[in-house]
C-alpha cells in the first residue's frame, strides 16, 4: 500500500520541519510506501526553501512551486493531481490536524470506507467568533445545498485512488474541493478528533476570504439563492397588486384624498434594493459561467522537484523485477488539465 500525502503550503517556514516529522513518523508507522507532497502556494517567505531542504534529504518527499499564489483550493487540487498512491491525505500544514490522526484514517480505508474525512469535537485556540461562524456555515451550505456535505469537517481527510481519479475529472473554477468530494461519492464515513492550535504563525483566512469561500460554496453547490430571488420578486409583485388595490378602492369608493409621497419613495427605494440584491445573487452565477468559458488552467507550475528519483528506482526496479505499479500511475507529473 503506498500512501501519498499532499501539503498545501502558504507562508508556514516555521511549521514545516516538525510537520515533515511527524507526518514521516507517522505515515511510515501505517503504510508500506508512502510521499510527502508539499505544494507551496506562491509562498513569501522561506517554505520554499526549506521545501527544497527537504526534498534533498528524504527521498519520499517530493514538492510542487506554484507561479504564484493561485489560492488553498488550487493550491490543493495541483497536489491531488501530482499523486499516485492508493490512499490520498490531505492536510494543511499549520499542525491544527495532528498528523498522527492520519493512522486512523488508514485503518478506516482499510475497512473498506473510501472517503474517511476528519470531523472536529473540539477547536482548540480559536476565537469565539471563528467557531461561530464556522458552525454557522456548514450548517448554512448543508441546508441550502443539494450535496451531503458533512458538518464540521474541513479538507483534512484519506481518499481512495478511485475517488482521487474521479475528483481529478472536477476541473470547475472557482472550487470547493470539499464540497467536490461530497458530491462524487462513494462511501464515506467520519474519524472524530480534537483540533490542536496553530503552531506557528497566523491564519491566512481573514474574514473577507471566509466570506467569499464561503459565498462561491454555497453558489456552487445550490441553486437555493436564485430561487430565494424569484421568491422575492413574486413577493414584491404581490404586495404592489395590493397596495394598488387599496389605494384605488379608497380613491374611487370612499373619496378619500391620498398623498403618498413618502410611501412612493419608499417603495422605489424597496424595490430599487430588491433589484439590486437580485442582480448580484444572478452575477455571482454568471462570475462561475464566464471563468468556466475561459478555460484558463486551474494553476501554473513554476517547478517540481523529487520524482526524478523515484523514475530512476522504478526503472532499475522494473529492469529486475518488471513494472511494480500500473502504468496510469507512473506519470504524476503529467496532471489533468493543469
Amino acid at each position: 500500500m503506498k500512501l501519498s500525502i499532499v501539503v498545501p503550503v502558504f507562508n508556514e517556514e516555521d511549521n514545516l520541519a516538525p510537520l515533515h516529522e511527524r507526518l514521516s513518523r507517522v505515515a511510515s508507522s501505517c503504510s508500506d510506501e508512502h510521499e510527502i507532497i508539499f505544494v507551496d502556494d506562491g509562498s513569501q517567505d522561506g517554505s520554499l526553501a526549506i521545501m527544497q531542504s527537504l526534498t534533498e534529504q528524504d527521498t519520499n518527499v517530493r514538492y510542487v512551486s506554484l507561479s504564484r499564489n493561485f489560492g488553498h483550493e488550487m493550491a490543493t487540487t495541483a497536489g491531488l493531481d501530482h499523486t499516485d498512491g492508493d490512499a490520498v491525505v490531505i492536510i494543511d500544514a499549520d499542525l491544527q490536524d495532528p498528523p498522527e490522526v492520519i493512522a486512523d484514517l488508514v485503518k478506516r480505508w482499510r475497512d473498506g470506507v473510501e472517503v474517511v474525512y476528519a470531523q472536529r469535537r473540539r477547536r482548540e485556540g480559536e476565537s469565539f467568533f471563528k467557531k461561530f461562524t464556522s458552525f454557522a456555515f456548514y450548517r448554512v451550505i448543508r441546508a441550502l445545498s443539494e450535496v451531503n456535505i458533512p458538518t464540521d469537517t474541513g479538507d483534512f481527510r484519506l481518499m481512495d485512488r478511485r475517488v482521487v481519479e474521479a475528483l481529478r475529472k472536477c476541473r470547475e473554477n472557482p472550487r470547493f474541493v470539499r464540497g467536490l468530494v461530497s458530491w462524487i461519492g462513494f462511501r464515506q464515513e467520519a474519524v472524530q478528533y480534537d483540533r490542536a492550535e496553530r503552531h506557528a504563525g497566523e491564519t491566512k483566512y481573514n474574514v473577507a476570504k471566509l466570506v467569499r469561500l464561503s459565498w462561491e460554496a454555497i453558489c456552487a453547490f445550490s441553486l437555493v439563492p436564485l430561487r430565494v430571488a424569484g421568491w422575492l420578486g413574486a413577493i414584491v409583485m404581490l404586495l404592489s397588486f395590493a397596495l394598488t388595490a387599496h389605494v384605488a378602492y379608497h380613491k374611487l369608493f370612499l373619496g378619500l384624498p391620498i398623498q403618498g409621497y413618502a410611501l412612493l419613495a419608499c417603495g422605489l427605494f424597496f424595490l430599487g434594493g430588491i433589484q439590486l440584491l437580485v442582480l448580484g445573487v444572478l452575477s455571482q452565477y454568471v462570475g462561475h459561467i464566464f471563468k468556466h468559458t475561459q478555460q484558463r488552467p486551474l494553476y501554473i507550475i513554476d517547478r517540481a522537484e523529487g520524482w526524478s528519483r523515484v523514475r530512476e528506482q522504478a526503472a532499475k526496479l522494473a529492469a529486475q523485477t518488471g513494472p511494480s505499479r500500473p502504468a496510469a500511475h507512473t506519470s504524476p507529473l503529467q496532471p489533468v488539465g493543469s
